[in-house]
């Protein structure tokens, strides 16, 4: 059995046979696309912004394309020692959040996809990793926020929820995301949940806390906010897939301003997934980022909205 903390596999997980032909086209290789969204506070399932239009312009077009299933890592569940987990449960309730009445979210219909559980299950196992089915685990605002807005009408895609390792290894989480990479080829849409610029220390949150408005800007964000914000914007739309994003996002982990964009790894840890997904050799000028929307709030937390690669014939 592999061990997934190897720091090779940040190395070209496909090697092309002599002599092959890689395609560098997305539309080609009919892959879907794989979104880094930052789900923000819990004001974000409230308000509409233009974050909340974006996941709304993304869940339609899954729609468009016949999504088969969804698979979310969530920056709020991680498994300690060096497990990751699977949701298993057929019958996920919401978790309840701070700040929102119960109503504009408990009647919400999940979709849970047993199925595809099993299926991730095994690829993970494949790939070496301690893998435990959790049939009891209830779904997190920072998954439920997303596929409300992404699929207003209720009932989701069927949807499968992993969570994050403890340790927060980078390379461990890329190699997660390469694993599950060929899920993309047979229409799953992959989405790591988590936030470009997310310090909860650092947010200002006099205006929420006293008017429960997490929009109001009171002052500008600050450079260190900023300046990290516009390092993610660049190596996730210019990096253009393959390897090389896989190097550039565990790189913005040393970035001078990462400890204070990040007082902690696991909103970070939803990128690095991301890039394991569209960081194969194959990916190389096909997972190209765009950046479709982004939402500011508490003065300090950067919501930006990522996509890389894109449906086939779109």
């Amino acid at each position: 059995m592999t061990d997934p903390y190897l720091r090779p596999e940040i190395e070209p997980l496909f090697t092309p046979s002599h002599g092959s032909n890689i395609i560098h086209n997305s539309t080609q290789m009919g892959l879907a696309p794989v979104h880094f969204f930052s789900h923000g506070s819990p004001m974000m399932l409230c308000e509409t912004s233009a974050s909340s239009e974006y996941w709304r312009k993304c869940g339609d077009e899954a729609l468009v394309h016949k999504v088969k299933g969804i698979v979310i890592m969530s920056a709020h569940w991680a498994t300690h020692g060096d497990q990751i987990s699977v949701s298993t449960n057929p019958t996920p309730k919401i978790n309840p959040i701070g700040f929102l009445r119960s109503h504009e979210y408990l009647s919400y219909t999940l979709t849970p996809d047993p199925t595809s559980a099993s299926r991730i299950t095994a690829l993970l196992t494949a790939s070496g990793f301690n893998v435990t089915p959790n049939a009891s685990y209830n779904w997190i605002a920072d998954v439920y926020v997303i596929l409300m807005k992404m699929f207003p009408g209720g009932s989701p895609p069927p949807t499968t929820v992993i969570s994050m390792n403890a340790r927060y290894d980078p390379y461990y989480h890329l190699k997660v995301g390469s694993t599950l990479r060929e899920l993309r080829r047979e229409g799953y849409l992959l989405i790591g949940t988590g936030g470009a610029v997310h310090n909860l220390y650092r947010n200002r949150w006099m205006s929420m806390i006293r008017y429960g408005d997490s929009f109001a800007q009171e002052v500008p964000p600050e450079d260190w906010a900023l300046e990290f914000r516009q390092a993610v914007e660049d190596v996730l739309t210019k990096t253009r897939g393959g390897p090389g994003l896989r190097r550039a996002v565990v790189r913005l982990m040393k970035h001078p301003r990462f400890r204070d964009a990040h007082a902690t790894d696991e909103h970070f840890m939803a990128a690095v997934f991301v890039a394991g997904a569209v960081g194969n050799v194959e990916d190389e000028g096909a997972g190209v980022g765009v950046m479709g929307a982004e939402t500011w709030e508490l003065s300090n937390m950067a919501n930006s909205q990522f996509t890389l690669g894109r449906w086939e014939g779109a």
